[in-house]
């Protein structure tokens, strides 16, 4: 083979290779599985768990009335998807918003990334084309042409400047296209992402829509059941007891989970304080063994010293120190010589019966507890909150309710679907639907002071969601059979409610 014809064959052969580098990155086929359908299914999974506890609580309180036909409760599975509806309406248009946001900034990357790949191989390309006109001669034939040695090893050491750049540049150029082809998976993740919002939108709305039909007509066919029902002092009275045993119950299940939590963090810590003296032990034993092992090689090595300036004191001349200091011939006294320290061996969990009997607190388990808000504690807050929706007050604490018992919070009359806030930092502990009560969501905010929002049309955050003051929770109604549309509100401490007038700024 002729020189050029070599010199051609090797520029064909190295452009092919790099038109295969260039155009493999787009070969992979990209997923339909997205991020987004798998954190949602792990959130469901989490989810479910502690919902099952908060259903049995509500069976266990319902179980013991008599009353089987209360018009209410057949509004319930309405009111509640309704619900359910907006939430997810609520939540798709926030990732919506989200995943709009990466997709442009995964374009923005995009585009400096491709800017990058083609700089790249025009650097690349010049870069051949030079060595293609210089004549690219190997290695072999250069030093077989018989040329001055020097020259020689010039010109091979400029041939491996250039191999190394060519290299250089490969490598960055291979990074720059698998980011790009990582650039292009994530964006076309965060395009199926969109698609399954909006196709849940869709859904969504249509449910809404076809609940609300369907709550219209129930409430036309129950209105005069409805409003004698409300009329009889019985029925406020088990609404209030039922309230009542709910947020008993909810106190007792919040103490058990602070007890779960506060033993599982003391295991923790024990394990933590365990693992700790175990690896100073081993550091202690390793840095004893490395300083026995030192002093024994400096006594090695004195008394080699010593023999060998009584050796050099007999023959009139110093030998030459061995090339080993460690080597001691057989007729020079036994040193004994201390093994090498061993590694430190990896730490192994405590024995199972050092660890406490109780079994650690799953997530699902303390979900609830313990609250601790950020911010200033909810005692200090006393007469500067704000009022968790904007409406007249039609129903005052401590008011008769007709013939029946006393209001053990207000309600604040208010157009449907008016945002409903928090007043104060806390967590969700209850969000479902409780007769006499409809829709209602319990903010616990620490010291065993909780705020409960009743009658709304929607329940915006899940159970064990972290709020702050001013967030939007939920939108008022009149679920749970109540006449007028509004938000019933009360706050309590310790399981007893108190007049929210002293507290919040209406």
């Amino acid at each position: 083979m002729s020189h050029s014809s070599f010199r051609g064959w090797r520029g064909a052969a190295t452009s092919a290779a790099l038109l295969l580098l260039l155009n493999g990155a787009h070969a992979a086929p990209f997923s339909k599985t997205t991020e987004r359908s798998k954190q949602k299914a792990a959130a469901e999974v989490e989810r479910a768990g502690l919902q099952q506890k908060l259903s049995a609580l509500k069976k266990d309180i319902g179980k013991t009335e008599s009353a089987k036909d209360d018009a209410a409760d057949t509004l319930a599975e309405s009111e509640q998807a309704i619900s359910d509806a907006n939430r997810s309406l609520r939540d798709l248009a926030q990732e919506q918003g989200d995943t709009n946001t990466k997709l442009q900034q995964l374009a923005v990357e995009h585009d400096k990334l491709a800017a990058t790949v083609a700089q790249q191989k025009q650097q690349l390309a010049k870069l051949l084309r030079d060595q293609y006109v210089a004549g690219n001669e190997d290695r072999i034939k250069l030093l077989l042409s018989g040329d001055n040695p020097n020259r020689i090893n010039r010109d091979l050491q400029m041939m491996s400047y250039v191999s190394q750049a060519q290299a250089r540049l490969l490598d960055a150029l291979r990074a720059n296209l698998k980011a790009v082809e990582v650039n292009q998976a994530e964006a076309q993740n965060a395009k199926d992402e969109l698609q399954e919002i909006a196709a849940e939108e869709m859904e969504q709305k249509a449910r809404l829509e076809q609940e609300k039909t369907r709550r219209a007509n129930l409430l036309a066919s129950l209105s005069k059941k409805l409003v004698a029902q409300r009329k009889e002092a019985g029925n406020v009275e088990r609404d209030e007891q039922r309230l009542t045993g709910l947020v008993d119950k909810l106190g007792k299940l919040i103490q058990e989970q602070a007890i779960a939590a506060a033993a599982e963090k003391k295991r923790q810590e024990q394990l933590a304080v365990a693992r700790a003296k175990a690896e100073a032990e081993a550091k202690a034993k390793a840095d004893a063994e490395a300083r026995a092992l030192a002093k024994a090689k400096a006594a090695v090595e004195a008394e080699r010293q010593r023999l060998a300036k009584a050796n050099a004191g007999k023959s009139g001349a110093i030998k030459p120190a061995p090339s080993k200091p460690d080597t001691i011939d057989a007729d020079q006294p036994k040193v004994a010589q201390q093994p090498p320290p061993k590694p430190p061996e990896p730490l192994k969990p405590a024995p199972r019966e050092e660890e406490p009997a109780k079994a650690a607190a799953k997530p699902a388990d303390i979900a609830l507890a313990p609250a601790v808000p950020s911010g200033a504690p909810f005692v200090s807050l006393k007469g500067q909150l704000r009022a968790p929706v904007s409406g007249k007050i039609a129903a005052k604490f401590g008011t008769k309710r007709g013939d029946g018992p006393s209001w053990k919070g207000v309600f604040i009359r208010t157009g449907e679907g008016a945002e409903i806030r928090s007043v104060a930092s806390g967590k969700v502990i209850f969000s479902d639907w409780l007769r006499g009560f409809g829709n209602m969501i319990i903010v616990d905010h620490g010291g065993q002071y909780w705020s409960i929002y009743g009658n709304c049309e929607s329940l915006l955050k899940r159970v064990g969601d972290v709020v702050k003051p001013g967030d939007s929770i939920a939108s008022a109604g009149n679920s749970g059979g109540n006449e007028e549309s509004g938000l019933y509100f009360e706050l309590r401490h310790q399981g007893t409610a108190f007049d929210p007038a002293g507290w919040v700024k209406f």
